[in-house]
């Protein structure tokens, strides 16, 4: 924990003091990319955003910031050493907790059947006997990150309505997996007996349904759906934000979710490299979207 903390500072500190050494007429424009999945997996994804965004900003280049966390993405928002991210719904509510001028949110995703949400899943091991969320009681949850909305947030606030006690009552033990890449292995070598994900929702199960992490783990072959069961499903939560440095200035906003907007169309193979699934676009958004998600987390986690 002490190591990722000091890897997570040391990035911050690079980023802060290549940022003051520039002027607000930017050269390099600064992404952050949150952590939960292989390093070189998420940098391979975003590379086209590097070769493309250069040009249509233009900037002289395009640095990507793979942090070790959630959190690490988040402080460099708050510090303003980073230009954009995508975040979770509660990773959003934190900045805006914190700072509520730090960013905006600006676009989302839309799934390929309109909606403009997901769901958190909880997921055992086929074989382990559990088949159903009764069959969790007295057992060992794991979750993505404390950062995370559908790994964490959603979970700890929704399923005590259908536990009808607290998350902390129900379960022997609960942990975090590093993650959500990370979490699905662990509930997959059986340090958890189960473990809460994200997913569409949209389509089917044993494919690892459209998007999220459970199809992005299948598309890369860490998984087999077919190992696993579903035990609960969440209400649905509202996508995720793209955001943007408040104090960029408004014609580069502008040329950037230009660019956002037109990429399922105009690079369709880049759209869905760097959002890992299928989506039929995006859509705007603004912070009245996420506050059902700010209130949630500012009641169960203060902040």
């Amino acid at each position: 924990m002490l190591k990722k903390a000091l890897l997570s500072a040391i990035a911050i500190g690079a980023m802060l003091a290549g940022s003051m050494a520039r002027a607000e007429n930017l050269e390099t424009f600064r992404v952050g990319i949150i952590g939960g999945e292989n390093e070189a997996d998420r940098l391979r994804n975003y590379q086209c955003v590097v070769d493309q965004l250069p040009k249509v900003l233009g900037v002289k280049d395009v640095k990507l910031f793979p942090a070790t966390d959630y959190d690490g993405v988040i402080q460099g928002l708050l510090g303003g050493t980073l230009d954009y991210a995508e975040l979770g719904a509660s990773g959003f509510a934190k900045i805006y907790l914190t700072n509520p001028k730090a960013v905006e949110p600006i676009l989302t995703t839309i799934q390929t059947d309109g909606a403009t949400g997901y769901y958190s899943i909880m997921v055992a091991r086929k074989d382990s006997g559990i088949k159903t969320l009764a069959d969790m009681k007295g057992k060992k949850l794991g979750f993505a990150d404390p950062d995370s909305t559908s790994g964490y947030l959603i979970p700890v606030t929704s399923l005590p309505k259908d536990i009808k006690t607290s998350v902390k009552d129900y379960f022997s033990e609960t942990g975090f997996g590093g993650g959500h890449e990370n979490l699905v292995l662990a509930v997959k070598d059986g340090k958890f007996d189960a473990g809460t994900t994200f997913g569409s929702g949209v389509g089917k199960f044993d494919e690892g349904y459209t998007s999220g992490n459970l199809r992005k783990m299948v598309d890369k072959g860490l998984i087999d759906m077919k190992d696993f069961v579903e035990l609960w499903k969440s209400p649905l939560i509202p996508n995720g934000p793209i955001v943007v440095r408040t104090s960029l200035n408004s014609d580069l906003k502008a040329k950037f979710k230009d660019y956002m907007m037109n990429l399922p169309k105009s690079d369709p193979a880049c759209f869905a490299s760097t959002m890992g699934g299928d989506f039929k676009g995006y859509t705007e958004v603004n912070t009245e979207f996420y506050q059902p998600i700010i209130d949630a987390r500012k009641a169960q986690i203060g902040g």
